[in-house]
């Protein structure tokens, strides 16, 4: 992506990965067989589907920099991975400056600040009949707002820690236009989210990496060079080295011109042996097993051989909310085996399963009903 502003001005709309040790090698299979993401080296990459959009800029809020475009697009998603310039050499406005001369922590309050101005102005629009309405009927604040706030990805739980952290009150008719606007400041800071501090090869970048986690104790910050990544995954592609995502390191497996292994063992001493990783990977992992709480489950059809009804091995590992029933993920799966529902079976275990048994994480499973699928 080019380094000017608004460079990115639609949405883009891609397939990543989360990372995470797949079952075969818990059950000493010696392969799977995806047909969905895919496994290099033990580790099922499990697809997720990621909307990059414009750095938000001031004022994005009142329509600047097609702010409001941007802001309902961050609205739609269940978790933000926040980039940052950590080396302080890209301004609020998107424009390079030296490094070190820009604060990182002020393009993460900009988010903030816009997400809640905009959010606000959403949904003070009829504020005044909206809370008469719900007052008549006698609607504690929690559930008025759980509906009121249903096209913003929040959650209940968001909104009953938000209320309980300000000590408002109950009943909506009691909130002043300000107690609104805290509570949505609050509502926007609790969102799932994972600060990435990009650039961390950068001179400055260090420094700026420690602001963030100062300022931003409540949210994990990754440090991270997208950069190095890239030049990893090319590399890769290009048959010069052995690389899997995430990892600490690779190795190089033909020659390579002198620029090229400079460029490479730069990546492996200033990235890689310094912070463990570029940090790619490990941001979205964060963003969906930590803040989203997500488990990965595989469902299949024969619990000794762990394959579906073609024979494939394990062809599909599922995202599920951490908390899901099992009759919950038969309709995952397919409507008609929640419907038909008798039992479910721990293809690790052979335990027989209920239909309020949750999902653990890393579980196989076939799901029995009488509907046959």
């Amino acid at each position: 992506m080019e380094n000017r502003p608004f460079v990115t001005i639609d949405p883009n709309v891609g397939v990543t990965y989360v990372r995470k040790k797949c079952a075969h090698v818990d059950l000493g299979l010696p392969k799977c067989d995806p047909i969905d993401g895919f496994c290099m080296k033990g580790w099922r990459f499990i697809p997720i589907k990621l909307v990059d959009i414009a750095g938000l800029v001031p004022e994005a809020s009142k329509g600047r920099g097609l702010g409001t475009k941007f802001l309902d697009e961050v609205r739609k998603a269940d978790a933000l991975l926040v980039v940052v310039d950590a080396s302080g050499s890209t301004d609020s406005e998107g424009n390079p400056v030296p490094p070190g001369t820009h604060d990182p922590r002020e393009d993460v309050e900009i988010l903030l600040r816009e997400m809640s101005e905009w959010m606000f102005n959403q949904v003070y629009k009829d504020w005044k009949s909206f809370v008469t309405k719900v007052s008549t009927l006698g609607i504690r604040a929690d559930e008025a707002l759980k509906e009121r706030l249903s096209g913003f990805s929040v959650n209940h739980r968001e909104i009953v820690k938000a209320i309980e952290e300000l000590g408002l009150p109950d009943q909506l008719h009691k909130w002043s236009a300000n107690d609104l606007k805290k509570f949505i400041r609050k509502v926007v800071e609790l969102r799932p989210k994972v600060i990435v501090a990009n650039k961390i090869d950068m001179p400055k970048a260090e420094e700026g990496y420690r602001l963030l986690k100062e300022a931003y104790p409540q949210y994990p910050v990754v440090p991270a060079s997208a950069a190095a990544e890239l030049i990893l995954r090319k590399a890769a592609k290009a048959g010069l080295i052995e690389y899997t995502p995430g990892d600490s390191n690779f190795e190089i497996k033909s020659n390579l011109s002198e620029k090229q292994r400079r460029v490479l063992e730069m990546i492996r001493k200033n990235v890689l042996e310094k912070w463990g990783s570029t940090g790619v990977v490990q941001a979205l992992n964060k963003a969906v097993f930590d803040q989203l709480g997500m488990v990965v489950a595989y469902p299949v059809h024969d619990t000794h051989k762990f394959t579906d009804s073609e024979g494939r091995i394990l062809p599909e590992a599922k995202l599920v909310p951490k908390g899901t029933t099992l009759k919950e993920f038969a309709a995952m799966i397919h409507s008609d085996l929640a419907k038909g529902f008798l039992y479910a079976i721990d293809a690790r275990t052979g335990r027989r399963l209920g239909a309020d048994a949750e999902v653990e994480d890393g579980m196989v499973i076939k799901i029995v009903s009488t509907t046959g699928h």
